[in-house]
């Protein structure tokens, strides 16, 4: 074998992993590499101010878990996820559908709902600040104009989750229902079409042909969503002007609680950093939770019907 064919056949060997080298580097410098230098800091006391003052183990994981603020957190952080990510997808994927048939302009009512989604959060949170005032926001002015009593958003734990879920659905359902439409287009006129010749009307054509053949979207949006939903940092914190999360810290998110260990008056690096890596878990868990659940259901759907196959 001469040289030019070792260097052809080394070549073919070689060039799938120099393609995808670029992206394994990059993850590992901004990826990998801040995920075990925060594990490294939390297992020392790192102060702000002082730097790394030694190594205590898991002193710091000890004290996060043992304070009611952390709690409160994943509680506040879990309650304005479920209010936001699910009505969420129920709304991208029947904004999607609707994108999905033949509109007038379909081109401009497909970008305008994109349109939140680029709007800056300390915009969208000056708007919604408004709306979701207590004395003179715009909501509570129209519940009293028809005879209703007026929301504490602000002192009320649920109702300041709703303000903030609502928050985050203007910002995201857009987003989601692009991905939702895209698959949509993917789905084959014929498949439609022969359950319309079968005798399906819309809904049904919809519920039993669109919606399973958007699995694997969902699955994904869900995944997506999760990690998301409870990284939420920006809707909580400038939903009032002090920006602790209330003063009984009715609306304090797990983020929160990492930035106020970290940068507040504690100035703790190290168990900022314990906060960041049992968020990291809980994800990893929901995330690995989500995954199966939505395969389990997918598969026992996909799974041939014995009795209609033996009659």
């Amino acid at each position: 074998m001469t040289w030019r064919q070792r260097l052809s056949r080394w070549d073919v060997k070689s060039a799938p992993y120099l393609y995808i080298a670029p992206f394994f580097l990059l993850f590992a410098l901004v990826g990998l590499f801040p995920l075990l230098y925060t594990g490294w800091v939390a297992l020392n006391k790192w102060s702000l101010v002082k730097g790394n003052q030694g190594f205590i183990g898991l002193a710091n994981f000890q004290y996060v878990l043992a304070q009611p603020r952390f709690w409160d957190g994943v509680t506040n952080t879990f309650s304005i996820f479920l209010l936001s990510s699910v009505p969420q997808i129920f709304l991208a994927i029947g904004i999607a559908a609707v994108l999905n048939a033949n509109l007038r302009a379909k081109t401009f009512w497909r970008m305008g709902v994109l349109v939140p989604y680029v709007v800056a959060p300390v915009a969208v949170s000056l708007v919604f600040g408004k709306l979701f005032a207590d004395e003179s926001g715009v909501v509570n002015a129209i519940l009293t104009n028809i005879g209703l009593d007026p929301i504490g958003w602000h002192s009320n734990r649920f109702w300041s989750h709703v303000a903030i879920a609502t928050m985050v659905n203007f910002r995201w359902t857009g987003y989601n229902t692009l991905i939702f439409l895209a698959a949509m287009q993917a789905i084959p006129n014929d498949v439609i079409e022969a359950s319309i010749v079968d005798g399906a009307n819309r809904w049904q054509s919809f519920f039993s042909v669109t919606v399973p053949m958007l699995r694997p979207t969902i699955i994904f949006v869900v995944i997506t969503s999760t990690i998301g939903g409870l990284q939420i940092f920006d809707e909580p914190r400038l939903f009032d002007n002090f920006s602790l999360g209330g003063p009984d810290r009715e609306w304090m998110t797990v983020t929160m609680y990492l930035y106020e260990l970290g940068w507040n008056v504690q100035k703790n690096l190290g168990r900022s950093a314990a906060v960041a890596w049992l968020l990291f878990l809980i994800i990893v868990i929901f995330a690995l939770i989500n995954y199966a659940i939505t395969r389990r259901i997918a598969s026992s759907d996909t799974r041939p019907n014995r009795k209609a196959l033996v009659k």
